[in-house]
């Protein structure tokens, strides 16, 4: 009567999603359940009172900007404490205080954040230097629909820095590019070590997602008792010449196999 189809604050939704199932002993509308009180609270004050001003006093729980997170997640926690709120407690979002309907919608048969098409839309809402980084020139395939923040991350907390949906950085890598994985006969130490020691894992101004522009990112590891032995200054350009470690892919024109060689010839990673 009061919050059905084209009244002021429609619900009705809510029936049409996987929380209104009748047939699921799981659901809050499930027989014998407490229907909208499951996750508003004790409200017959709600239901049945009214104020002088011809209004009615608040549900327990109203989900609103002014109630505490803790409060707000108390009811979604009931439900999903034995998977995705395994690892809330302590997560990044839980410390910040993001409460669980912050990025959920529960009154619509499509939450926007378990959608492909505007998950990062939702993400972005906060985390809008990331966006930004979205939007240089070498990037994941996010802006193309190919990508989304859950492919790497798990937003209800993990065991891992950044909130990774893996172990490690490398291996939340490794799920797209299995062929950097190895082990390989010769080693490149960052490879093994950390992705991040030479890429930007959202987005980079330099080719590839690297954090730095090579060769110089190169020379600050392998300088003096390695090829080359100088630091280049950039100069080696036409007119000024045509140095093959700054031209083209600069020092892969010939270390090509940069993440690791299984050649038997392959210890400076050039085959």
């Amino acid at each position: 009567m009061c919050h059905g189809e084209g009244s002021q604050w429609p619900a009705h939704d809510i029936l049409d999603t996987v929380h209104g199932l009748r047939g699921d002993g799981r659901t809050p509308f499930a027989e014998g359940q407490r229907a909208c009180e499951a996750c508003h609270g004790p409200s017959a004050d709600h239901v049945m009172g009214r104020r002088e001003d011809g209004g009615r006093p608040a549900t327990a729980i109203g989900f609103t900007a002014s109630e505490p997170a803790s409060l707000k997640d108390r009811p979604c926690l009931d439900c999903h404490q034995a998977d995705t709120g395994h690892h809330w407690q302590g997560s990044a979002h839980q410390f910040e205080e993001v409460a669980c309907t912050d990025c959920h919608q529960l009154h619509t048969p499509a939450d926007r954040v378990m959608s492909r098409l505007s998950q990062v839309e939702v993400c972005s809402d906060c985390h809008r230097r990331t966006r930004s980084e979205f939007l240089r020139p070498s990037t994941h395939p996010v802006r193309s629909g190919n990508m989304v923040c859950t492919d790497c991350h798990a937003p209800h907390g993990s065991l891992t820095p950044g909130e990774l949906s893996r172990g490690t950085l490398n291996e939340s890598c490794y799920d797209c590019h299995a062929e950097y994985r190895g082990p390989f006969l010769w080693e490149h130490a960052p490879v093994a070590e950390d992705c991040s020691s030479c890429h930007e894992p959202h987005g980079s101004s330099h080719r590839n997602l690297l954090s730095r522009r090579s060769p110089w990112m190169c020379q600050e590891c392998h300088l003096s008792q390695f090829h080359p032995s100088t630091v280049e200054s950039g100069l080696g350009v036409p007119p000024q010449g045509a140095s093959r470690q700054v031209l083209g892919r600069d020092c892969l024109n010939c270390h090509t196999q940069v993440h690791g060689s299984n050649h038997p010839s392959g210890a400076g990673l050039i085959r």
